[in-house]
């Protein structure tokens, strides 16, 4: 059985991403990281998930032959 979307908080997606929140918004906003799921007129979340992904993406893009710096 598949457990329901998590939905964490900005500040806890910029802590997975080791990043300040407008760097996470930064990244959002060049196109590259999951969008926000608006949760009230003034708050934001992400999927969890999403965000492990996009990490496990970057590490995997890093580990490419000619990938990452």
């Amino acid at each position: 059985m598949n457990s329901p979307p998590e939905l964490i908080s900005v500040n806890e997606a910029a802590r997975l991403v080791s990043c300040s929140r407008s760097m996470l918004f930064r990244l959002r906003t060049e196109g590259g990281f999951p969008k926000p799921v608006p949760i009230g007129a003034r708050r934001l979340a992400f999927v969890r998930s999403e965000v492990t992904a996009w990490i496990t993406n970057r590490i995997a893009e890093r580990d490419r032959p000619n990938g990452g710096a």
